[in-house]
This record gives structure tokens, sequence and C-alpha cells, in this order.
């Protein structure tokens, strides 16, 4: 109740212009998963060098009442990647076809999912949606089926079972929140590097380098009116700066409602020193723009990856005590 009180004075104390810029059209929701219900786990990227953290995502979901089936590839290994291309897109392909199954969740990420992605039949998908759970190289997914029309779950992954089991209690939380269909809110304490407002918009994103990776093609998304998401994880600064250069050459911030900062990850330290903390490298590149930003999204290669409804429309609200990012329902 004070929260929801606190958001709503605080919307009213802001800039109207800043509020409510237009609004992108709502995405397909693919139907919240019941108990009963057929969850899939299959490998689009990177090998499964331990069977058991996949295993425990297996039982996780079957705690929850789920059916679980693992695709027949999964721990195949085929050099980088958990089976040639033609495996993982035979078991991305089976399950996206499979009308039974009602969630794919991403075994793990790491690379691999772009060599596939073109050749992916949407079809059926679009007849019976689903939701695909994933992030890191999964925001291939996330970012193409945004463009198809369709929420996408950007969430844990089975190999993200291997983390300590107590720390990662919250995001497990989070994601079958999310699955099931229960109201998403966070709020968090103030970081100084914060930029304040509110605003509304779709969320998109994910990890930046894949974002990077897909600018000039069909995958690449539009950030006119919407929040944007970034995470990264074992980038040096220079690199994450390139990045966020290539994104803003790509007009990704002109039209941006609002920026989500999530865990910037085992950041490399070069030899030359950069200078600048990773907060104080996004400031700089987003200098221009007076769209608020957040950091410290618990979301990304920590531990903490709490459950985010990507193409899903949030309320962004950055204040001076502390910021909440509600999602609609």
């Amino acid at each position: 109740m004070l929260l929801s009180m606190y958001c709503h004075s605080f919307m009213y104390a802001t800039n109207p212009q800043q509020q409510f810029k237009e609004m992108t059209k709502p995405l397909i929701k693919p139907p919240y998963l019941k108990i009963g219900d057929t969850i899939a786990i299959v490998a689009t990227a990177g090998i499964i060098k331990d069977k058991s953290p996949i295993l425990k995502a297996k039982a996780l979901a079957e705690s929850w009442g789920l059916h679980v089936i693992i695709g027949k590839n999964t721990f195949n290994q085929a050099n980088h990647f958990a089976g040639l291309d033609t495996e993982r897109l035979s078991d991305f392909q089976e399950a996206l076809d499979n009308k039974n199954v009602k969630a794919i969740w991403c075994a793990r990420g790491g690379y691999g999912t772009v060599r596939i992605i073109d050749h992916v039949d949407f079809s059926n998908f679009k007849e019976n949606p689903k939701w695909i759970i994933g992030y890191s190289d999964i925001t291939v997914l996330h970012s193409h089926l945004h463009n198809l029309g369709f929420e996408t779950l950007h969430a844990i992954m089975g190999t993200s079972m291997d983390f300590n089991e107590e720390k990662n209690k919250p995001s497990i939380a989070s994601f079958k929140k999310a699955l099931f269909g229960e109201p998403l809110t966070y709020s968090f304490k103030e970081s100084k590097y914060n930029k304040m407002g509110h605003v509304k918009g779709q969320l998109v994103g994910g990890n930046l380098s894949i974002l990077q990776s897909l600018l000039g093609s069909k995958s690449s998304i539009n950030t006119k009116n919407k929040i944007l998401f970034i995470e990264e994880i074992g980038e040096y600064h220079y690199q994450i700066d390139r990045i966020m250069y290539a994104l803003k050459r790509a007009g990704y911030f002109d039209d941006c409602n609002g920026l989500l900062v999530g865990g910037m990850t085992k950041i490399r330290k070069n030899t030359t020193p950069w200078g600048q903390t990773v907060e104080e490298l996004i400031l700089d590149v987003t200098k221009e723009y007076k769209f608020p930003i957040l950091f410290d999204f618990p979301a990304g290669h920590d531990i903490e990856n709490n459950a985010m409804i990507l193409g899903r429309n949030i309320d962004l609200y950055v204040t001076k005590e502390f910021s909440v990012v509600k999602f609609s329902e």
C-alpha cells in the first residue's frame, strides 16, 4: 500500500511530457502455465558439460506440478556447441511445434543461437504461442520474437541451478511467479548513479554483446518509446564503451523512454586503466538524453537473476529514496 501511494504521488510530481509518450501496441502474451502443463528444456547454444544442473532444473519444474521433456540432443557435444546446428535446431523446432509443450526453457546460453535462428519455422508457434525462457545468448530469441509480436521471459536457465541454491531463491521465486502469471513488481534502494524520472514503455533488450551482434538484421529491435534493459559479463570497459556507441549510432537511445541496467559482471581490467566505473561510462555515453536510468537491477549473469517479461509494458520509477519496476498485468 505504501509503495502504491508513493508511486502515485511521484507520478504526478514528474513532468507529464516525460510520462505519457505514445505507447506501443501490446504484444501477444502466451498462456501462463498451470499445474499439469508440459515444459521442454532444450539447448540452442553452448555445450552442456555437466548434466546435474539441468537435472536439478527438471526436478524444480516437476516440484511445481509440471511435466518436463528434455530435448534428445541437449547433452550432445559438437566442439563449442550443444550438438550440431541441425541437432539444436531440431530440438527447438520440435518443442515449438509440439502443442502439448507450453513453455521452452533454454538449458544455457554461451553462443550459438544466432547460427540457427534464420532456419526456425515459427508458423506453428504463431498459432500456439508459448513462453520462451532464458537470458544471455537467448537475447537472439527474445529480440526476434519481439519483432514477431510476442512476449518472452528473461529468466534463469537450466545451468543457473549450478549457483548457490540459497542465494538463488529470489530468482527462482520470481521465475515461478512470472511463469504462472503472478504480478511482478521490484523495488530497490537508491544508487548514486541513477537518473531520476518516471516513464512507461515496453521492456526490451538483453545482453549487450548480443544486441550489438543483431544490428542490421531482422532480429534487431526498435527501441522507440520502449525501455531498454542491458546486462553484460566478462568484457573490458572499452568493449562496453564500444558496444554502447554502436547502439547509440544505430539510434537505440534517440527515442528510448528509459534505460534499465542489470548486472555488469566480471568486468575485466585492461593494462591501461579506463578511468571510469561502468556506471560512469554508461552515463557518459547517454549524457545528452533525458530519460531516467536505473542501475543495479538484479538481472543478468549474477546469482540473483530476477525474471522479467520482455515486451510487457512496465512503469519505471527512479527516485532519490528508492526505485520501482512494475510490470502491467
